[in-house]
């Protein structure tokens, strides 16, 4: 099918979509992107407008973990006239990218941020919030959801020396455009812009404090989204932002507020630490073992390189620290799934054991 209906193409429905979504095996349904949604409870919006929106009871029974079910920015195929009014979602269509993180230290489970982006925002205050180390982790994320990222350095009217610190970001960031703001006093916000088209959709990733909420009244023109303080302290903000929601900008583009994010686990085992960290892997090759862990093997040219300054002996930590992280994080996925290969064996044994009871006792 190809989507001619211009209000879903203006909320971000692109060709990807039309060889998805088949109206002939949904007879009656269509397509709608989730703008927000709590647990069970969503809203979406369609050709027709904004409406609440249910899973059915054959969905919610087949999803099997909360990243089955939909999230802010996903498309779904939905069915109206359900209870009360609310349309009832069927199914959800593929996605084109995601933003996701572990959802607990002690757990091993997919936390969807958001989907469907093009573009990930990744910002960062210029006060005590500034932290390098979160930008690379941020930006390894980042990389593995499949959107382009792009770094906000927001609150320069609080940093004396702004230059230096988006020289250190670049640096850190090859490859990645980083922009100087002020969502405050609204400078540095049109150098963006092109982000933001029509069509376009962005996700606004950082901690609390950061400035996310005044960036998006900045861009919308009013004072949608509540503010909050911070800290003088420490430079940490409060959760005034409590649910992603997606927004439609004057220009046509839209852009998903998410709330601050205290910890970010890394999730996926795929390309975003070595494409974060491309400048390690570059010096990587010329090491003498193919191998090489870059810790202590000799004809190291990684360790060399932070011997003689042309690599940060911080940032070399900083890689070492995430690559452990997602070599323990891989091996609990293993576990996990052999584990999750048992109980759903038991359970195949066990139902196979109730139907051979019922067949001989008839």
């Amino acid at each position: 099918m190809h989507i001619t209906n211009q209000k879903l193409i203006e909320w971000g429905w692109k060709p990807f979509w039309d060889f998805h979504f088949h109206p002939d095996e949904y007879p009656g349904c269509h397509p709608a992107r989730v703008i927000r949604g709590i647990r069970n409870h969503y809203l979406i919006r369609t050709e027709n407008g904004e409406q609440p929106a249910v899973l059915s009871g054959k969905f919610r029974h087949a999803a099997t973990a909360s990243s089955d079910t939909p999230v802010v920015g996903d498309w779904v195929v939905i069915l109206p006239g359900g209870p009360s009014g609310k349309a009832v979602i069927q199914n959800l269509l593929p996605r084109r990218s995601k933003f996701s993180r572990n959802a607990a230290r002690r757990s091993i489970q997919e936390q969807i941020i958001a989907a469907n982006i093009d573009t990930v925002f990744i910002v960062s205050g210029l006060d005590q919030n500034y932290n390098l180390r979160r930008i690379e982790r941020t930006l390894t994320l980042a990389w593995e959801s499949g959107a382009s990222p792009v770094i906000l350095l927001n609150k320069t009217d609080l940093c004396p020396d702004v230059m230096q610190v988006r020289k250190e970001v670049e640096s850190t960031a090859p490859g990645v455009e980083v922009f100087a703001i002020s969502a405050r006093e609204r400078t540095g916000i049109d150098a963006f812009s092109p982000y933001l088209a029509a069509g376009e959709t962005v996700a606004l990733i950082g901690s609390s404090g950061v400035g996310k909420s005044t960036l998006i009244n900045t861009l919308l023109g009013s004072d949608r989204q509540q503010v909050g303080a911070v800290r003088v302290k420490d430079g940490r903000g409060r959760h005034i932002t409590s649910v992603r929601e997606l927004l439609i900008l004057p220009g046509g583009g839209m852009i998903i507020d998410t709330p601050g994010l205290r910890e970010l686990q890394l999730w996926s085992e795929g390309p975003g630490l070595e494409t974060a960290f491309q400048d390690i892997r570059q010096l990587g090759v010329s090491c003498r073992f193919k191998d090489c862990s870059h810790t202590d093997e000799p004809g190291c040219e990684v360790l060399k390189a932070a011997a003689d300054g042309r690599l940060s002996p911080d940032r070399l930590a900083s890689y070492q620290k995430l690559l452990k992280e997602q070599s323990y994080h891989l091996t609990k996925v293993s576990r996990s799934a052999r584990q999750s290969r048992k109980a759903q064996y038991k359970r195949t044994m066990k139902q196979a054991h109730i139907i051979r009871r019922i067949k001989e006792k008839s």
